[in-house]
């Protein structure tokens, strides 16, 4: 007999859908949610930026299909305003999307391109504690021959805004190794209240982007801004690193892919299986054909034909770029 499910603090889902790529991913998203965590009794909650302020003159709104297939899935979408980023840096609409979610109930953002493998519902979540996702690289900061280094760049952003840098460090890893700092993926990110969460977040950012230090006089601060703040604010919230308890997220609970042809090159046969499973009722595949994406990948079978074999069971390298390039050099980087 199986045990019953301990009961566990239930919490909302943020993801953030727009006219054309991003539509496409939240129906996975959704479906896979609904298919692979039946225990999730939160709210799936799909922000939509509006056609004005920061994304003024841009299409973004979802068109009928794409929104009547994600309320018959459980999804409520919520439009919110973007002031500050929009178009001219999509990646804050991770920031500014956090007004869509209720005050003071926690959460977990997940980037619209992940697919669900497992039951949500039985992570050990601590929302007192926020963290966010490690699968990532080295990409930020890049610390010029001359300097600063690695300890430099990292020590000013905390000194910046008050935190204590000395506690962030990774003491396993040798100085000057990128590692040493505390530094995410904002792939997914949680935390105990999205209000005050925004508010840090969105502040820190204004003013680093508008009003950077001498120590990031060198830095590209696009696409790395999220990133680069985020440690900060999940360290000022009193979270760290997630520990092992947390595995399931980019793991066997979670897969953020960042694009179908990536996850036919690297993600596991699981992830592949999952989304191949969900995306096949005729409802969504109704409208996922219409993606290119998934109409040759997908539906058409070129994503095990064709993607898969390039790289022979092998797990490929670690870096991203060496594996978007081979896509590219076949025909297959299709976004």
């Amino acid at each position: 007999m199986q045990a019953p499910r301990k009961t566990a603090q239930a919490f909302n889902i943020l993801i953030v859908a727009q006219d054309g790529r991003l539509a496409h991913q939240a129906l996975i998203f959704a479906a896979s949610l609904r298919a692979q965590s039946p225990g999730f009794q939160g709210r799936l909650i799909v922000a939509e930026p509006q056609p004005q302020a920061a994304w003024a003159g841009r299409s973004t709104r979802l068109d009928a299909d794409h929104r009547t297939l994600l309320t018959e899935m459980g999804a409520e979408t919520t439009p919110f305003t973007a002031q500050h980023f929009g178009a001219s840096y999509p990646y804050g609409n991770k920031i500014e999307a956090l007004s869509a979610l209720p005050e003071n109930e926690p959460f977990i953002f997940f980037d619209t391109d992940t697919v669900i493998l497992d039951e949500l519902a039985d992570l050990p979540l601590d929302f007192s504690r926020p963290s966010a996702s490690m699968r990532r690289e080295g990409t930020w900061p890049q610390p010029p021959i001359y300097g600063p280094g690695y300890a430099g760049i990292w020590r000013s952003m905390y000194d910046r805004f008050g935190l204590d840098y000395e506690n962030t460090l990774d003491l396993t890893q040798p100085d000057e190794h990128w590692e040493r700092y505390l530094y995410f993926n904002a792939g997914w990110f949680f935390g105990a209240d999205p209000v005050e969460f925004r508010r840090r977040f969105l502040e820190w950012a204004l003013a680093v982007r508008d009003a950077p230090q001498d120590e990031l006089a060198n830095q590209v601060l696009d696409p790395w801004l999220d990133q680069a703040v985020l440690p900060l604010v999940i360290h000022s919230f009193g979270g760290t690193r997630p520990g092992p308890e947390l595995d399931g997220l980019d793991g066997e609970t979670t897969c953020h892919y960042r694009n179908l042809p990536l996850l036919y090159a690297r993600e596991s046969d699981r992830a592949i299986e999952v989304t191949e499973a969900v995306t096949a009722p005729n409802r969504i595949k109704r409208v996922l054909r219409d993606w290119q994406p998934a109409r040759k990948l997908i539906y058409q079978g070129k994503g095990r034909e064709k993607i898969r074999p390039l790289f022979d069971g092998q797990a490929p390298s670690r870096q991203e770029r060496p594996i978007r390039q081979l896509l590219k050099d076949k025909g297959w980087w299709l976004t």
